[in-house]
């Protein structure tokens, strides 16, 4: 397989045309206008800071119906002691920055680089980027970002510092997603996190054709905010 060279033009090759790591282009910008275009076809970028920018679309691909969410008893358990007060759009670059910076066991390193975080505090800034965040007291201890277009939601990175923080975050997301019909959450790859949650690995021609059906309906822009019977 072919590994395409983007330049200023923006464009990008057929998502299937992505070798078999998943790895479809490399090079061009991360503009708001590029990173549209990217989600939009099903195609999202991933890559080191000493690295081009890379863009990516797996096949098979991880996704999550918010209908067959998971919540196992123990997380249950948990969120009705509501441990944390749970709000969406407050604090987006915090949340990406802790992304960011927090330690993962096997992982030398971020892919969030100053330069992703500077793209996606804009797509933030034009309504499109979104952040949940766990907070205990004035302490941010957990959250998620994302990316939103139609009924569709990009999920991209989570972290927690106390425990179970990032999971209720995720479980009160997909609770308020699924009652604005948002009926499509990117998961991008497998990992058994995102499994017990109902998230399943799905071809990704298949993907592409949910997509395009989610694309159809009208992007609800931010800032987002839970209804009040929703946040805790």
């Amino acid at each position: 397989m072919t590994v395409f060279r983007l330049d200023h033009r923006l464009v990008f090759p057929p998502p299937n045309l992505a070798d078999e790591s998943g790895l479809l282009a490399v090079g061009g910008d991360l503009s708001a206008e590029r990173l549209r275009l990217a989600y939009s076809m099903g195609i999202f970028p991933w890559f080191d800071e000493d690295l081009p920018i890379m863009w990516h679309s797996p096949d098979p691909r991880m996704v999550l119906l918010p209908e067959e969410l998971r919540i196992n008893r123990s997380l249950r358990k948990a969120i009705r002691r509501a441990p944390y007060r749970i709000t969406l759009d407050t604090a987006f670059h915090d949340v990406i920055s802790a992304c960011a910076s927090i330690y993962r066991p096997g992982q030398g390193g971020t892919w969030i680089t100053e330069d992703m975080i500077t793209a996606y505090d804009e797509l933030h800034r034009q309504g499109y980027a979104h952040s949940v965040e766990a907070w205990r007291g004035q302490e941010l201890v957990g959250g998620l970002y994302g990316v939103s277009l139609g009924s569709a939601f990009f999920g991209e990175s989570m972290f927690a510092k106390a425990p179970d923080a990032s999971k209720i975050a995720f479980a009160s997301l997909v609770g308020q997603l699924r009652a604005w019909g948002v009926d499509l959450v990117d998961c991008q790859v497998h990992t058994e996190h995102l499994e017990h949650f109902g998230a399943l690995e799905i071809p990704r021609h298949d993907f592409l054709a949910r997509l395009q059906t989610s694309l159809k309906a009208p992007t609800r822009l931010g800032p987002w905010r839970f209804a009040p019977a929703e946040e805790s």
